[in-house]
């Protein structure tokens, strides 16, 4: 099993926390969103992954890319543990939580809106920073609220599922851009929980092997 990824691609980020919940090891290969005008621009990696983005799961003979696909598919082939909550009822939230993320708060963030942003609107860096944090908080004002069952250890129940593998992601780029997480009390409990256990450490940022400019 093979992982292209990007130490702080949040997506990716998802994935990696997903792999090591479930025990799964998987060859992390390095595609650098920066270097050279960005490895996954590359001629090389668009024959793995046309739309050019991160991350790709290749297991075996299969490759898959987008976030929440490969989550899915780690949990029907490899089921044990679950990272779905047992009944329907609060999969769909824990679903509807995960897209929430990764459909409404993070395309507006992702590195490449931000690049347009700049180099092509010319938007100021503060500006850009203006624009990042407006998003994030509105995105968390609404996943705090449909936190508000939370014993504020998981997302959904008392075990780790699809919706802190990806909460936990977009908390850390919430941090690197000074967002206060006072305002979101359930979001900061679950966010330093999580990162008390080992799978959560394993997948960080800083424990990647390409995180060698990690400041």
């Amino acid at each position: 099993m093979k992982l292209y990824s990007y130490f702080r691609s949040s997506a990716a980020y998802r994935v990696r926390i997903a792999l090591e919940l479930k025990g799964l090891n998987a060859e992390i290969i390095p595609v650098h969103l920066l270097n050279n005008g960005g490895e996954q621009h590359s001629e090389t990696y668009k024959q793995i992954n046309p739309s050019e983005l991160l991350p790709v799961l290749i297991d075996d003979h299969f490759t898959l890319a987008q976030s929440l696909s490969i989550l899915e598919y780690l949990e029907d082939k490899y089921p044990h543990p679950p990272l779905l909550p047992d009944t329907i009822e609060t999969r769909a939230l824990t679903r509807a939580f995960c897209l929430n993320i990764a459909c409404d708060i993070h395309p507006l963030n992702n590195l490449r809106v931000l690049q347009y942003l700049k180099k092509t609107l010319n938007v100021s860096e503060q500006d850009k920073n203006i624009w990042y944090r407006h998003w994030i908080e509105v995105g968390f004002q609404s996943l705090e609220q449909q936190l508000s069952d939370s014993n504020g250890k998981f997302c959904f129940t008392n075990k780790p599922t699809f919706a802190d593998c990806c909460l936990i992601p977009q908390v850390y780029n919430a941090l690197r851009f000074d967002i206060d997480l006072d305002h979101f009390p359930k979001i900061q409990s679950i966010y330093q929980h999580c990162l008390t256990f080992e799978a959560f450490q394993k997948a960080a940022p800083e424990a990647q092997i390409d995180a060698t400019s990690f400041k």
